[in-house]
């Protein structure tokens, strides 16, 4: 295996939120991170200016990964430089919607995202060719998935749907990918205020876990660091959210936590 100096990352939707972070981890630890955006420019530019300010190597690249043309040329740029050893499909489209109501196109944008993006730069990883006269280079694709994979209710649903099928596409890309490359899961619980969470039902969401406290960003960043940079580790799921997949809810926890808020005790309360 390289030093970590001499290793590169891609991760996608990298310039907020977790992905931001996901992008800081590496860079501590020595990775060239190539951080994709589409729509976040300005923290994209930023970050990576503050990470390469804190001797890490970052490089902000813009790229649609929705159509299979942006895929291949977003990866072509960046293995101009150097063969890509990891890519972090973190980029999500989390759009509400039920088994009732939702819209075919709009399932389907969320669908091109949440899963066929991830499954397209796995196998665009493993295809890369090998360097000549040397050890196979050890490659590992992370795709970013969700408790609520382990801990099911039918809101969001397409957006489940899609991390359903990511899910259980993590063995199977395991086992076809190998040994060209790895593949593995992380599986963080509630982060970040989404959509319309107000700060009282975050506050009150991220504690809903097992451990009583919010989960760390960074912790869910050092975990696909580890999985990266672990050889040996192939087809397996870390969850990184405090318990938050052993603590079952009727709904999504948003929702459970807006009926708390207003005096109404949900059927299966939070702890």
């Amino acid at each position: 295996m390289l030093p970590s100096a001499h290793r590169q990352v891609l991760v996608t939707g990298g310039g907020r939120r977790l992905g931001a972070a996901i992008c800081e981890a590496f860079a501590q630890a020595g990775w060239r991170v190539w951080c994709q955006y589409r729509a976040s420019k300005d923290e994209a530019l930023a970050l990576c200016e503050r990470l390469r300010a804190e001797g890490g190597t970052a490089r902000a690249v813009e790229a649609d990964i929705t159509t299979e043309a942006g895929r291949r040329a977003l990866m072509a740029e960046v293995t101009a430089v150097a063969p890509l050893d990891a890519v972090v499909n973190n980029a999500s489209a989390f759009e509400p919607d039920s088994a009732q109501d939702f819209a075919a196109d709009a399932a389907g944008r969320q669908l091109g995202v949440n899963l066929i993006a991830p499954l397209d730069f796995a196998r665009l990883l493993a295809a890369q060719p090998q360097p000549a006269g040397t050890a196979p280079a050890d490659r590992c694709a992370l795709h970013i998935l969700d408790q609520k994979v382990y801990n099911l209710n039918p809101d969001y649903f397409t957006y489940t749907v899609s991390k359903l099928a990511l899910e259980r596409a993590v063995a199977l890309q395991a086992q076809a990918l190998a040994p060209s490359a790895r593949v593995c899961g992380v599986s963080p619980g509630i982060l970040y205020a989404s959509g319309p969470q107000t700060g009282d039902n975050f506050s009150l969401a991220a504690r809903a876990n097992l451990m009583r406290r919010p989960i760390d960003p960074a912790d869910v960043a050092r975990s696909c660091v580890f999985l990266a940079e672990t050889a040996s580790v192939t087809g397996s799921t870390l969850s990184v959210d405090n318990g938050q997949h052993l603590v079952p809810l009727p709904r999504d926890i948003m929702f459970v936590v807006d009926e708390l808020l207003a005096g109404t005790a949900p059927s299966t309360p939070a702890p």
